[in-house]
């Protein structure tokens, strides 16, 4: 029919969807007499394993709330002006798991933390004093600067090769100071160089 459609699927941690089950006490289709939830869920992520490689668009919805997904469909696909690629980064906390639906995963946790700075330890990486701290480490300048190098030179290859939507995540111990600064720095330097570019923080309220 010539219909120009996207396969966007959606995704979440065997334990957050566990609890979902078990809060609205909704029956798990493949569940019977010898298959409790955790292994329903594990069987349906297998028989759903085709569908997953095709999708278009995979988002990790482990800590949405119904209108955060609305939210993040909208940017992501609504706010689309033509092709292109359209570019997240994503910032978290390892202690909290990868995000499921990273395409490319980088880890900071090398980097200075200024979680060891008392001043610091209630702020996140979007304070002034938590970017002037971060700066001030020559390390920090040249991860962002090897980072924007990689992207800028591999990128372009993806959106070469179709590639409709990429994740980014960067990921600290806590994702709230190292990674939310890194991306924001690195959303910021890719503004307007791709259709679509969004910076997310998984592990800040609403951000």
């Amino acid at each position: 029919m010539d219909v120009d459609c996207q396969v966007i699927f959606l995704d979440a941690l065997s334990g957050t969807l566990v609890k979902r089950f078990s809060e609205t006490r909704r029956r798990h289709p493949l569940t019977n007499s010898k298959t409790d939830l955790l292994q329903a869920i594990e069987a349906e992520r297998e028989v759903l394993e085709s569908i997953s490689d095709l999708a278009d668009l995979t988002l990790d919805t482990t800590l949405m709330h119904g209108h955060q997904l609305t939210d993040l469909i909208a940017s992501r696909v609504a706010g689309q002006s033509g092709a292109g690629l359209s570019l997240l980064f994503r910032s978290f906390g390892f202690k909290f798991g990868v995000p499921v639906d990273a395409d490319v995963v980088f880890d900071i946790r090398c980097l200075p933390n200024p979680y060891w700075v008392s001043d610091l330890r209630p702020l996140t990486g979007r304070d002034g004093e938590v970017i002037a701290y971060l700066e001030s480490h020559t390390m920090v300048q040249e991860m962002e600067a090897d980072l924007v190098a990689f992207m800028e030179r591999w990128l372009p290859r993806f959106e070469e090769n179709h590639r409709a939507y990429m994740t980014v995540a960067i990921g600290c111990t806590g994702g709230q100071h190292r990674s939310v600064y890194m991306a924001e720095r690195l959303g910021a330097c890719f503004a307007g160089r791709f259709n679509n570019v969004l910076v997310r923080h998984r592990e800040l309220p609403s951000l």
